[in-house]
């Protein structure tokens, strides 16, 4: 079976030469996600909370597009360009998930594209 690319008018469109999301059935792999609005792709705000719940918004509407949702999330990675933002960062996560708790890695960066202080990225099952 042939990867199916997934794109969707409720997230920012890629920024580079790379889908939204690819599904191989039956696993979704969902591309980073900046805090990005989706209408203009400009970052929603300079702190943590807002970047990480629009990241997670982003993720959201990917996952639906692609026939999943968060509760199928099995793995996420977050990258960080601060570690010092990790507590602010997982106050928002642990809200979005509301108990699902996917593996998980946090991992320190240099830099994100745009300028942004967090990127999200997961895999999934379809429903």
């Amino acid at each position: 079976m042939k990867p199916e690319t997934i794109a969707t008018q409720a997230a920012p469109k890629a920024i580079g030469p790379y889908s939204q999301a690819i599904v191989a059935n039956p696993l979704v792999f969902v591309s980073g996600q900046l805090g990005s609005n989706p209408e203009t792709g400009e970052l929603v705000g300079a702190d943590i909370r807002s970047q990480t719940e629009q990241a997670l918004r982003n993720l959201d509407h990917i996952l639906q597009a692609a026939g999943s949702d968060r509760d199928h999330v099995v793995s996420v990675d977050v990258f960080l360009c601060n570690m010092a933002d990790f507590q602010a960062m997982n106050g928002v996560y642990e809200t979005f998930f509301n108990g699902h708790r996917p593996a998980r890695a946090a991992i320190g960066v240099a830099a994100l594209p745009k300028g942004a202080i967090v990127e999200i990225r997961c895999i999934a099952v379809r429903k």
